[in-house]
């Protein structure tokens, strides 16, 4: 009966490690078709996208601040914010894609000591991607490539990475501790003399 509940135990372990990295290259295939799918639009489009997220944060300034701009003043802040948004927007793309890439092959590895070689080969797959997403834009009207967008997004992707392999490690150590203490309490456990489990 033990023997069947381990294999049982371990069958469910495996399948939940390869549902999470089916639902992570899933969800990774269509973050791609997204973020192609952005750098297909022309200079206008895009920069008509990013003005009205803008915009829309400009209002949301003033009302916070429960203040009435004149539409001159909104519309400067608007095109203030236009960039750093943009950026701000390519970052955060990256960064889920550092996570999905992590979804994918950390269920299969050890994630201590810190997984070196797989981290590198994460870094080289980001910067890969993001050089072929600039180099997508140079063929596409009104859109520049640049080296320092490539960048920005692998540091995004790395900040991703970084993000969800603290939370994984941090979860990982709380359930090992859980178990620890609860197999510490448990009738009969050879961790501690028979006397320390009375107090």
């Amino acid at each position: 009966m033990g023997s069947s509940a381990g294999k049982k135990v371990r069958v469910t372990k495996q399948g939940k490690k390869v549902a999470i990295t089916v639902v992570s290259a899933i969800l990774l295939s269509l973050l791609y078709v997204l973020i192609f799918s952005f750098s297909e639009q022309d200079g206008e489009t895009s920069s008509s996208l990013s003005m009205t997220i803008s915009r829309k944060c400009a209002e949301i300034l003033e009302a916070l601040q429960r203040e009435h701009w004149t539409d001159a003043y909104r519309e400067s802040l608007a095109l203030y914010f236009e960039h750093p948004i943009r950026k701000l927007a390519h970052f955060c793309e990256y960064a889920c894609m550092g996570v999905l890439i992590f979804g994918i092959w950390s269920p299969h590895k050890a994630l201590r000591p810190f997984p070196k070689k797989w981290f590198r080969i994460e870094v080289l797959w980001l910067f890969l991607s993001a050089a072929a997403d600039e180099i997508h834009q140079l063929f596409i009207p009104g859109r520049s490539g640049q080296f320092a967008d490539v960048l920005l997004d692998t540091a995004g992707g790395v900040t991703g990475f970084f993000v969800i392999y603290l939370i994984v490690l941090c979860i990982t150590r709380d359930k090992k501790n859980r178990k620890r203490k609860r197999n510490s309490h448990r009738p009969g456990s050879d961790r501690y003399p028979a006397g320390e489990l009375d107090h």
